[in-house]
């Protein structure tokens, strides 16, 4: 399978005419997944919402049409190393899932250098405790919320779902959160090695609860952990090595593997220019769908 980058989004987007110099190459490729049908079918119902307590903000999408029912929930978190990344660049993963049949909502949080560890994981839990008492404002069923995000994004999805302290610092259940999905998330990667992780680490008085793997646990919510063969910035054994602790404790988790893809392309392959590369967004859609299939309940509190 040919490797492809955010490198290739630009070339494209050069060649339409469009600046690169005021916009991300992420914000690229959603441009060119809207003009290539991607928002056909998903609205924003929700932009640049505060919430939390240190003024971060997030965006709400949801599916053009419904047939009226509450909608399954997925809250989905961007990477960038914890240093970069926003928002408004990922709404070809947002659009994504929406169309899809999901009120998606997707929070910023605060980044490297301002902040450190677990400062961002403190503003994942918070964009949790909004979504689940905001949803039912947007269509969405608080009772069914998933969590998903992509590389460091992946990791808030990863440590939200195996550490409770996190949701209970915010007032919220452990089981509010039905199902996790993590592409290219880093589980298991102490000790640090990467500038990256060393910078967002930086000060942690235990390194090991930095780790996802370190929490892992039977009654966590079912998890999908994707990997790439191709991923030089987060090794597939992470993944490798979170599925099989788990499988070891009898939680439920599945693991996917796409040997051609890269870091980058795996988040890409959910967009409409680079979706048949991979079936990304059928495998993280699928799995949400066999982990959510239950009717609207009263949302844990």
């Amino acid at each position: 399978m040919r490797r492809l980058s955010f490198g290739a989004a630009i070339a494209v987007t050069i060649g339409l005419g469009v600046s690169v110099s005021l916009t991300s190459p992420p914000g690229l490729l959603s441009f060119l997944d809207g003009i290539m049908g991607g928002g056909i079918g998903a609205e924003k119902s929700g932009s640049g919402i505060p919430f939390g307590t240190h003024g971060q903000k997030l965006d709400v999408w949801r599916p053009a049409r419904t047939d009226g029912r509450p909608l399954p929930v997925l809250i989905f978190w961007y990477g960038g190393g914890w240093v970069k990344g926003s928002r408004g660049a990922y709404a070809f993963a947002a659009r994504a899932f929406a169309r899809q049949g999901y009120l998606v909502v997707v929070p910023d949080y605060r980044k490297v250098p301002d902040v450190r560890f677990p400062a961002f994981l403190i503003d994942g839990a918070q964009a949790v405790r909004w979504t689940r008492d905001h949803a039912r404002d947007f269509g969405g069923d608080p009772g069914r919320i998933a969590i998903a995000g992509h590389s460091a994004g992946a990791y808030t999805a990863a440590m939200l779902a195996l550490d409770p302290e996190w949701l209970r610092g915010e007032g919220v259940a452990a089981g509010t959160i039905k199902a996790a999905v993590g592409l290219c998330g880093p589980y298991d990667f102490y000790p640090f090695t990467a500038k990256r992780a060393i910078d967002a680490m930086k000060g942690a008085r235990d390194p090991q609860a930095t780790q996802p793997i370190h929490f892992a646990r039977a009654d966590a919510p079912p998890m999908l952990l994707v990997s790439a063969g191709n991923d030089a910035d987060v090794g597939a054994h992470n993944a490798n090595n979170l599925t099989t602790r788990l499988r070891a404790l009898g939680g439920r988790v599945a693991h996917i593997d796409y040997p051609g893809l890269s870091h980058e392309n795996v988040v890409m392959a959910v967009s409409v220019p680079f979706r048949s590369k991979a079936p990304v967004l059928a495998d993280s859609v699928r799995f949400l769908r066999e982990n959510m299939a239950r009717p609207a309940s009263k949302e844990p509190r």
